[in-house]
């Protein structure tokens, strides 16, 4: 059958032997038979991928990469975009001291009415109407209202929040240990997390009687506060004389104005009133307002005693009488009072600040929540229910409240002590394109650049091209930094979660935004796949951040995505990747900078990629699990 006359006399034999089984067999089996006689017939056969899979193996490999790290530094970050404010202080062992102040302006909405009649036009009188008269209206307290931030997040609805939750996943769980779930609990008015609600020594679940408990008391979990919660401190309000600009004067006014987190107004002495100056400290209850009468048609219930409004925990911090008097409700009915815009020109802000603190506390505040609320006096004309006898007319007290919001800029000044002479010589080595030891960083004032594969700054290198020559299967890709066990740090002021992000555009990793992975510990516990959370040893001491880099590296290796250089950042909220400006130290360079990185004064002290031979098993490296054929 080596030529091709044999084959084509096979071919015809083959055909004469088809025509003859035809007779006896179905047609199925005959085209089957005809395939077989023809492929058998093909001296070229040979069973393709049979030798590949039989003398190679899939073999999954693991290699470490090099990482070179860099020290950076800013001089300040933009500090008016910023979704809350910072307050206090706080004394870092190894970043040393970080104080926290801020301004803000305040908003009136649309033009006022106080009491129940415009001053200076409608008050003046009305021949038609007695009841327009002059309302004398009178401020009788302010208060400054600045929430702090809770933890609220309840995964299963069963009124117990998760991080107090027995199984934050599980309505039915018992979190009091006592013979009720959670659920129930919460539906029948009880306490899911006390199994005596009303604290009368009978159990919950053998109790008929608890009245003594109201069910609409919270527990708050107040997060977000660093430090003493305990320390008493010198809170100040004072007057701000600046004027806040929306827009930028230098660019004739079409983009929006920048402000920086080193301006500090009151320092350079933009203040006149002081609306508040005294020792101060915090209280982290619920704060209850009970009805100021008791209902006369319900001689059963006395009303004093019955909560009429509920706020959660804040500072509440009274402020000056006069001064808003004088500057709010007296200027009624004037162009002052016409818009915000115009109230901004007469009101300019608030400057608040703090220090004689008994002991370090640092606060971030829900400013976006927060409100200066005012309630005043006002003069009516009582009728008696007589509008057409005057005689017995009287000029009765009636109260309001109106309620200011803070709005428009509100920027936090940011001052830090000066860099240790250690980490301002890792500073100048990376500036110098020198690799460092270690990695600093801190909030918005240190973080790390991090280039992989070479030290040299270009998109290819021999190391590169190498594993882009080979044919490999990325499975997985860890960057892995190590806590520096030379530097004592406090845990409660260790970063609980790190971030990385394109240094050269501010931009996340394709990695974090692919990840759509979600915790019930919070905003902060999400994308838990991409990583960077605070991991602890067998021992429970935190040790390293790891972050999953599998599809950036492996868009590197397939030439889909440049080497760009990464940077290392502290992150309160890693579901914000929103960039801001940043200036760098040395030179004022602006640069892209994630905004979760200001949002508080924590910091971590890593391994970097050239340290002493007696940290070599730390330093900082990429693995990448790969799989090839052998």
């Amino acid at each position: 059958f080596k030529g091709r006359g044999n084959t084509y006399r096979f071919l015809y034999q083959s055909n004469l032997t088809i025509q003859l089984v035809k007779r006896y067999f179905t047609p199925l089996f005959v085209s089957f038979l005809t395939l077989f006689v023809i492929l058998s017939c093909n001296q070229d056969f040979y069973p393709v991928g049979d030798e590949l899979l039989s003398d190679q193996t899939l073999e999954t490999e693991t290699q470490t990469i090099p990482a070179f790290t860099y020290q950076k530094s800013l001089n300040r970050v933009q500090s008016n975009v910023q979704p809350l404010v910072q307050l206090g202080k706080i004394n870092h062992p190894v970043f040393g001291k970080a104080e926290a102040s801020f301004v803000t302006q305040l908003s009136i909405g649309t033009e006022p009415v106080f009491g129940n009649f415009r001053q200076l036009s409608e008050e003046e009188g009305d021949p038609n109407n007695v009841n327009v008269i002059p309302e004398n209206e009178t401020v009788k307290e302010v208060f400054l209202e600045i929430p702090f931030f809770n933890n609220t997040n309840d995964t299963d609805n069963d009124g117990v929040i998760d991080s107090l939750d027995a199984d934050a996943n599980n309505p039915e769980s018992n979190s009091d240990g006592d013979e009720l779930t959670d659920i129930i609990e919460t539906q029948s008015g009880l306490n899911p997390l006390s199994s005596d609600s009303d604290g009368d020594g009978i159990l919950d679940h053998n109790d008929d009687e608890n009245e003594g408990y109201d069910s609409n008391n919270q527990v708050y979990q107040i997060d977000s506060i660093y430090g003493n919660r305990n320390a008493q401190f010198n809170l100040q309000v004072h007057e701000l004389t600046y004027f806040l600009n929306n827009l930028d004067p230098s660019s004739n006014f079409v983009s929006s104005q920048t402000y920086y987190s080193n301006r500090d107004f009151y320092d350079e002495g933009f203040v006149e009133a002081t609306l508040f100056d005294e020792t101060f400290s915090l209280d982290f209850n619920e704060i209850l307002f009970y009805y100021s009468e008791d209902d006369p048609d319900t001689p059963d219930v006395d009303e004093t005693t019955q909560v009429e409004t509920r706020l959660s925990p804040r500072l509440r911090i009274p402020l000056n009488l006069q001064f808003f008097q004088e500057r709010l409700i007296d200027l009624e009915g004037t162009d002052a009072l016409s818009g915000n815009a115009a109230y901004y020109q007469a009101m300019r802000g608030l400057i608040i600040r703090t220090g004689d603190f008994s002991d370090d506390l640092y606060l971030l505040l829900d400013i976006q929540n927060a409100e200066l609320k005012i309630r005043y006096e006002y003069d009516v004309n009582n009728t008696q229910a007589t509008a057409d006898d005057t005689t017995d007319d009287t000029i009765d007290k009636a109260e309001k409240e109106f309620v200011l919001r803070m709005a428009g800029n509100q920027i936090t000044t940011l001052k830090n002590s000066a860099f240790d002479a250690a980490v301002a010589q890792r500073i100048t080595a990376s500036n110098n394109n020198e690799p460092t030891d270690k990695l600093f960083i801190q909030s918005s004032r240190l973080h790390g650049k991090i280039r992989l594969f070479s030290a040299e700054n270009s998109e290819t290198n021999e190391l590169l091209e190498e594993i882009r020559n080979e044919t490999l299967l990325i499975n997985e890709a860890n960057l892995v930094f190590y806590i520096d066990p030379e530097t004592s740090s406090p845990e409660d002021l260790l970063a609980k979660r790190l971030y990385l992000f394109n240094h050269d555009s501010g931009a996340p990793l394709s990695d974090y935004t692919n990840d759509g992975s979600v915790s019930t510990f919070g905003t902060n516990s999400n994308k838990q796949n991409f990583g960077g959370i605070l991991e602890r040893d067998t021992d429970g001491k935190p040790y390293r951040y790891k972050f999953n880099l599998t599809n950036h590296i492996s868009n590197i290796i397939r030439n889909d995505s440049l080497n760009y250089d990464l940077g290392l950042v502290v992150t309160a909220n890693i579901e914000n990747p929103t960039a801001i400006k940043g200036d760098v130290e040395e030179a004022l360079e602006t640069i892209q900078y994630p905004l979760s990185a200001t949002l508080n004064p924590l910091g971590s002290v890593l391994v970097g990629s050239h340290p002493d031979s007696t940290l070599t098993d730390k330093r900082v490296k990429l693995e990448i699990i790969y799989s090839s054929y052998e």
